[in-house]
Parts: C-alpha cells; structure tokens; sequence
C-alpha cells in the first residue's frame, strides 16, 4: 500500500494538467479568465485607481437644477444622484462584489464538501440527518431569508456572505454525496479499509483528490451565482448597507432617474453581467475540459 499512494498522486497531478491543457484551447473560456484577472486586478488596485472616494458627494458633482453630471475630466463617467462620482463607485464595488462572491462561495463549498462526504461516506444516522437537512434547507428561498437576515441583523458584508452560503451549500452537498456513495465502493478505498487506514484519510486522502475537479468547476459557477445574489440582495437593501459602493445598490439607486441618465443603471448592470458571464463560461469551460478526460 506504501508504494501505490504516490501512484495514485502522480495519476492525479497528471489528470489536473491535462485539464489545464484542454482550457487552454478553450479561447473563450480563457478570454473569460483574462476578464476575470482584470476585475481582480482592478478591485485590489481600487484605492489607487479610483480618482474619488467613492462614498463622497461633491458639491461640483450636481448640475445647478441637482441632477447627475455626464462624462468630464474631473468625473470620467459621470456623477450619481448624490454627486458621488460613477467610476470610483465601479471600483470598489467590485472589491465588494467579487470579495462577498469568493468568500461566500469557499464558505458554500467548504459546507457542502465537509457534510456531503459525511453522509455519503458513513451512511447511517449521518446519511439520514444531512440529507433531510439538505432537503430542508432547499426550501429556503435566499431573497427571503436575506430580507429577514437583514430584519433582525444589521445588514453587513458578513451577513451577506452568511446568507448566501446558507442557501447554496446544499447543491454542493448533493454532487459529494452522490460522488462518494459511489467512490467508497471502489478496490482502492476497499484496499485501504483492509490495510487499517483509518476512515479520515480514506476520505481525506484517497476520496477527495477525485472529487477537486468538480468541486472546483462547481466553485466557479458559484462565485458567478453568489455575486448576483449579493447585487439582488443589494438591490433591496437587504445586502452591503449604504453608502459602501455595491453595482446592486447602484442600479437601485439609479433607478430614481433611470430615464434622464440611463449609465447610472446601464454601468453596474454591465459589470455586473461580464463579471457573471466570465465566471460562467470559465466554470463551463472547466466541466467540458474535465469531461473530455481519458
């Protein structure tokens, strides 16, 4: 048994480059993660990149009749209803954004990873438990427990990231169980039960390693689905609290004058869909790399 787990280590370095490969003669899956490293990029860099703060209203940031200026040197994409200036606000919300959609989603994952193998692995109580608790928990729409979160808690960047990773974890949960039910059947686990292995590095060290490619495919799919869901809860108030820049507290707010100025809903609506889109097609792109596995 000494000599088959590097075996089995080098087999999957080997199977996680070769799905590297395939990507990368994916061109749109990786012009979406060239868009990705950009809005990083440009998140991290947001205090040196945004030429305003972003929750400031300048008094020079209103027409005389206190309606949102368009484009200038002094505002390159216009003001908002308060005078705060646009660009600045797309900067550091997508620090927001993309902050609350990868933290939520590693807290999503790490649930649905850690109780998922649980129950697929020991079976029993265990098995019964979690998944009537799956079960339980898919009936909980997010929008609403995010309004009453926001109800009875003060709505918050922690909060948010809490809410929806109490609603999204069970989907993961579900693929682990499903996975390991069918893992734990296999010669190598079974090889290393003989041997005395004990059950926590079965699954830690034999189990997991063949479900990390879709758990990270599932991973970027999900960091696209929990950014939406911070915009909406944003949207309603319900998310990040004002005046910290989110694009869904930003469309909200251009709402109120939409029809004057549409960019004030047009600019966060457009981050917000390439950042998705991007997330989705690389999440994509990961399956199909892995599916064409040999």
């Amino acid at each position: 048994m000494q000599h088959s787990e590097p075996g089995e280590m080098e087999q999957f370095i080997g199977k996680r480059y070769g799905t590297w490969s395939r990507l990368r003669r994916q061109r749109v899956a990786m012009a979406s993660l060239a868009l990705i490293v950009l809005f990083i990029l440009a998140a991290i860099l947001a205090p040196l990149l945004a030429p305003h703060d972003p929750n400031f209203g300048y008094t020079d940031g209103l027409t005389m009749d206190g309606s949102p200026l368009d484009s200038s040197a002094r505002f390159l994409l216009g003001t908002d209803t308060t005078g705060r200036d646009v660009l600045s606000r797309l900067l550091f919300g997508a620090r927001i954004s993309l902050t609350v959609g990868i933290l939520a989603t590693l807290l999503q994952i790490t649930l649905g990873v850690a109780l998922g193998a649980v129950s697929g692995y020991y079976g029993g109580w265990a098995e019964t438990a979690i998944t009537r608790l799956i079960d339980i928990m898919l009936s909980f729409p997010v929008v609403l427990l995010g309004l009453t979160a926001a109800a009875v808690f003060n709505p918050s960047v922690l909060t948010t990231i809490l809410v929806i990773a109490a609603t999204q974890w069970m989907y993961m949960a579900r693929v682990v169980y499903g996975m390991v039910l069918s893992l734990k059947e296999w010669q190598f686990v079974e090889a290393a039960r003989a041997v005395g292995v004990k059950d926590s590095r079965i699954v830690w060290r034999h189990i997991l390693p063949h479900l990390s490619p879709i758990v990270i495919a599932n991973s970027t799919l999900g960091i696209g689905i929990s950014i939406l869901l911070e915009a909406t809860l944003s949207y309603l108030n319900a998310g990040v609290p004002q005046p910290t820049s989110s694009w869904g507290a930003m469309i909200s707010a251009g709402l109120t004058d939409y029809r004057q100025d549409p960019a004030l809903v047009l600019y966060p609506g457009l981050c917000l869909t390439v950042v998705v889109l991007a997330f989705t097609l690389v999440g994509d792109g990961l399956t199909k790399a892995m599916q064409a596995r040999s």
